[in-house]
């Protein structure tokens, strides 16, 4: 015959279906957006309605866990070129996009400009919006909005353009 629960262990054992439930109920912690992964520019739809594609235009970007690596690249009608490249660390929580600019790149010959390097690390933060698996946020250093939506990044820089960006790995 089986001995009845002591009075301690009735008591020790409703306590812990009390916690078990309790922390059951508890909302889960905000989880931590993804953009991790290497992102290839697909298209460019310009404010006249004109599409752009690689050749004519091409880009790269990386997020690793802590870094961005962004180059694009695109040639005119009369042929002279505009390219431009970063690398940053970031941090992305669920409310909150940092990013340090270790330095950047820029290439002008479109507007007959001088190679512009910056060495000079500034770090600025923008709020994220996250609704379900879709992530946005401003560019802090950058003109384009950007939203991340499964295995696709889009960026808008309004009245410049809108560039699908595709995840590739």
């Amino acid at each position: 015959m089986k001995q009845p629960y002591s009075p301690l262990q009735s008591w020790l054992l409703s306590g812990m279906l009390i916690i078990l439930v309790l922390c059951s109920a508890a909302p889960a912690p905000a989880q931590v957006p993804n953009i991790e992964g290497t992102y290839q520019l697909g298209s460019r739809k310009l404010p006249d309605g004109t599409v752009q594609s690689p050749p004519t235009i091409m880009g790269a970007l990386t997020y690793t866990k802590t870094h961005r690596n962004f180059n694009v690249i695109w040639k005119d009608a009369q042929g002279k070129f505009f390219s431009y490249s970063l690398v940053s660390t970031y941090k992305l929580t669920p409310t909150e996009y940092s990013e340090t600019l270790l330095f950047s790149i820029l290439n002008d010959q479109i507007s007959a400009k001088e190679i512009v390097y910056n060495l000079s690390r500034p770090t600025q933060s923008v709020p994220v919006k996250v609704d379900g698996k879709r992530i946005q946020f401003k560019l802090p250093f950058d003109p384009p909005s950007v939203v991340f939506e499964g295995d696709k990044m889009t960026a808008t820089a309004e009245g410049q353009f809108v560039d699908v960006w595709e995840k590739v790995q």
